[in-house]
């Protein structure tokens, strides 16, 4: 759900200022089967309410870091790939906080609070007041109000601005919006994503 928020407003934007939907099918993602086994294994981890099973917490943790671990060989096959070194940045630094406190992440208990949330262990999230990288951890929280509130951490923000530089580019906004800052008006010659 990290990315989901950012990509809409970055395609939305796109959109806003001339960009075009139809240029995502242009984007060739190298090996991209590795973020499909990283999708599948972070299911397996943690289901959704839907699904037939429940995962042990060790097992759980176990399957999550084989997910982020697909999710870092795609990230590393296609770093030239607007927004993706953000990503790759923000899932290194997550990463840094979920090791340095044995296997979740950390979540100050203000930041629970602002989001009105209540839980000791929730997924791969913890409950945990003075938490090893400190800085790195849950600690900020969207309000209770928002449709699915939460907290969420530096590497989370790094991530979420990374899914909306790649929508944004990707779907020809930002190749748009530098023609009109120019002044140009015509439909700009739009290189290729690996060029921008």
């Amino acid at each position: 759900m990290a990315l989901v928020f950012p990509i809409l407003a970055g395609l939305i934007l796109s959109l806003v200022v001339g960009g075009r939907l139809g240029r995502i099918a242009d984007v060739r993602l190298r090996s991209a089967w590795l973020f499909y086994a990283g999708i599948a294994f972070n299911v397996a981890a943690f289901p959704f309410r839907e699904l037939p099973w429940r995962t042990p917490d060790r097992l759980a943790v176990a399957l999550w870091l084989v997910a982020y671990a697909f999710f870092a060989g795609g990230c590393g096959r296609n770093l030239r790939t607007p927004g993706v070194k953000l990503v790759t940045v923000g899932m290194a630094s997550n990463l840094a906080a979920i090791l340095a406190n044995g296997g979740h992440m950390p979540a100050l208990p203000s930041a629970l609070r602002g989001a009105g949330l209540h839980f000791h262990v929730s997924r791969n999230s913890a409950l945990a007041a003075g938490p090893h990288l400190s800085w790195l951890v849950d600690r900020w929280a969207a309000p209770a109000w928002v449709p699915l509130a939460n907290v969420y951490s530096v590497g989370d923000v790094l991530i979420s601005v990374g899914g909306f530089v790649f929508a944004f580019v990707a779907s020809g906004g930002w190749a748009r919006l530098r023609s009109v800052v120019r002044g140009a008006g015509a439909d700009p010659v739009e290189p290729p994503l690996a060029e921008l």
